[in-house]
């Protein structure tokens, strides 16, 4: 299950690339063939990964210029550069790479020791492509948990030592296929990112967003598969470089050669693409929300071969959203989604409400990881810079209370897994739009302001006065989508016309309400919806006059779904918060308990639908609906805070 993250920014992102690009005419002053093979193993590698240049941290004679420790701290200098940010405020650097400088001791001390910085906590993560990813989710959780207000994950990588020609005179500079493989493949350079809890603006490209870092997600398949990539280990993988009698001895025998198995490869994307596929059924992930993708793929080659796999999985990413530096920075291991990531702020407009999701596949032993970022507007709330570590986690005390109704805890309305027959694809798709818009909703400045117990009375009659004149229109539009249904639809309207008589009057339970908390307005006509309750009423009234609205069956999903799981998650805290008598939370009540028996009905309205649907649209009209009323649910959400809806 991912990781999520409520109050984690990517406030910075840098990267250092080592020397001049190196063409791919100009690698044999670096990389120097071999032997006679050499050639021809490297014009075929290099026409299928589509590197054109990359960079080296060794000079023509094979001297090291930069050392990885080096790299690092010149990623991390150029990342709070950016963010013109101090190396003093971080207590917290994770690192990840395939290795340092040295056995020993961690890498993450070396750079700490290479930058000179102060006492801080150290975390060394020792893997390949995924170890980027290890580092950022370490740096994360500590700024998540208030034990840091500041973080820095840094990877790095230098394998081009390992493949300069003198490593292999002790095999007579003879090498089999795996071992060339990777010299044509792997470069050098360095990333960098800050993470912290002020969510200060982007630099880069973008201008007023912030960069939310929203959960993370990595899987290791070790226990699956051989082993595919690997330093340190003789050919056949049955013998360890420190089993040798010398390290000379194991050199001779190609343990020191860094190896990768290719045929083993099409299983990696293949498990890539199916934990995929369950972070979008488990509502982690909507791929139609995702407007960049930054996949870390080792050759171009496999483009098609994600794609192939993705079309099949009927989850596809358009290509138009990728975005990839491989062509021009190289592959450099743990630090290419960093550096990647770097590049893309640098160069690209990421918008509020955009999300930008990255794919981590690790062929080492088999791992996958990914990232989910999302864009916002800077101005929301967020936790001061710099708070205690004891304040910070009294302001974070609300998620682990038993009654707080954490997001991540609130199912979507139906079960999935529990579908009548024939509506499993239609509940998952609305179970995933669900997923996203109580993430959302958790995290408007209502919400949040309640959670933090900070909510006031006056914030509770200011929602209500906003609320009541949309609740007033309810059963309104349900009647006019029910007068446009068609004779075909007949037993629908039916149905539909009973919810809607049903809850009628709802909103004068909630005005009542709203009088017995101390609310002044007497004249209920005085009333005005906020700006996103104004464009939602107007949405939903507009689509009821079209013939055969369909759709509103996915509007009826995410209303009935907010007072049958969101406002029941909610009710506990505004007890707990508001000094008000029982009679003040009727209508929070009355929903809580009886929108379970609506949703079961809306259940049956759909398989009405369904059986009556003639042009087979009904289900994507549905969850289209569902979409755009979500998005405008939320929008009266994030006006409540605003006071005068005027």
């Amino acid at each position: 299950m991912p990781i999520a993250f409520h109050r984690v920014y990517l406030e910075s992102a840098g990267y250092f690339m080592p020397g001049e690009p190196v063409s791919n005419d100009a690698m044999d002053s670096y990389i120097a063939p071999l032997n006679r093979m050499s050639g021809r193993i490297k014009g075929r590698i290099l026409a299928e990964n589509g590197i054109k240049q990359r960079y080296y941290a060794i000079d023509a004679e094979g001297a090291t210029v930069f050392t990885n420790a080096q790299l690092a701290a010149n990623a991390i200098r150029d990342c709070l550069r950016r963010h013109d940010s101090d190396l003093s405020d971080v207590s917290l650097l994770a690192s990840g790479s395939s290795g340092g400088d040295a056995l020993m001791p961690g890498f993450s001390n070396m750079i700490q020791g290479e930058l000179a910085a102060q006492p801080m906590e150290t975390v060394s993560v020792h893997g390949i492509c995924a170890a980027g990813v290890s580092a950022i989710q370490t740096a994360a959780q500590g700024v998540e948990l208030g034990g840091h207000a500041r973080a820095l994950a840094v990877a790095s990588e230098l394998p081009s030592r390992l493949f300069k020609r003198s490593r292999f005179a002790a095999r007579g500079y003879d090498a089999d296929f795996d071992a060339h493989f990777l010299r044509w493949m792997l470069s050098d350079g360095a990333g960098a990112v800050l993470l912290g809890n002020t969510g200060q603006p982007l630099p880069g490209a973008s201008q007023g967003v912030r960069l939310r870092l929203k959960w993370v997600h990595q899987r290791s398949f070790s226990g699956d598969y051989p082993v595919c990539m690997q330093l340190g280990l003789s050919a056949d993988r049955a013998r360890g470089h420190l089993d040798y009698p010398s390290w000379n001895e194991a050199e001779a025998d190609g343990a020191l050669s860094l190896r990768q198995d290719i045929r083993l490869l099409p299983h990696l994307f293949d498990i890539g693409i199916h934990e995929y596929a369950k972070l979008v059924r488990d509502g982690w992930l909507d791929p139609d929300q995702v407007d960049h993708f930054l996949c870390h793929y080792s050759s171009e080659k496999f483009i098609p071969v994600v794609e192939d796999l993705m079309e099949k999985a009927g989850l596809v990413i358009p290509r138009e959203r990728w975005f990839s530096n491989l062509a021009w920075r190289g592959n450099t291991g743990a630090a290419s989604i960093l550096i990647m990531l770097a590049e893309f702020l640098e160069t690209r407009e990421v918008k509020p409400g955009e999300q930008i999701f990255c794919y981590i596949p690790e062929s080492g032993r088999f791992m996958a990881a990914y990232m989910l970022l999302e864009a916002e507007v800077v101005h929301a709330p967020q936790v001061a810079a710099g708070a205690p570590a004891a304040a910070a986690t009294a302001i974070a005390a609300p998620r682990d209370d038993a009654h707080s109704g954490d997001a991540d805890a609130i199912a979507p309305p139906h079960d999935p897994d529990m579908a009548p027959q024939g509506l499993g694809q239609l509940l998952t798709e609305l179970a995933a739009i669900w997923h996203d818009y109580r993430s959302r909703v958790w995290r408007t400045p209502v919400v949040r302001r309640l959670r933090n117990r900070q909510f006031q009375t006056a914030d509770y009659l200011n929602w209500m006065e906003h609320w009541i004149p949309q609740v007033r229109e309810g059963s309104k539009w349900m009647r006019e989508g029910a007068a446009s249904l068609s004779e075909q639809y007949a037993p629908l309207a039916a149905l539909i016309d009973t919810h809607a008589g049903e809850e009628q009057n709802d909103f004068q339970i909630l005005f009542q309400d709203y009088r017995n908390a101390g609310g002044e307005v007497a004249d209920i006509d005085a009333l005005r919806r906020n700006p996103g309750g104004e464009a939602l009423n107007a949405y939903l009234h507009g689509l009821a006059a079209t013939r055969d609205p369909i759709g509103l069956l996915g509007a009826i999903y995410i209303i009935e779904g907010t007072g049958q799981r969101i406002v029941p998650a909610l009710l506990p805290l505004l007890r707990a918060s508001l000094k008000l008598p029982p009679d003040a939370f009727r209508f929070l009540e009355y929903h809580g308990h009886n929108d379970e028996h609506h949703l079961a009905r809306w259940l049956s309205a759909v398989e009405l639908a369904l059986d009556c649907d003639e042009d087979g649209r009904a289900e994507r009209r549905i969850v289209d609906t569902a979409r755009r009323t979500a998005a405008l649910y939320l929008m009266q959400f994030h006006h409540v805070m605003e006071g005068d809806a005027s």
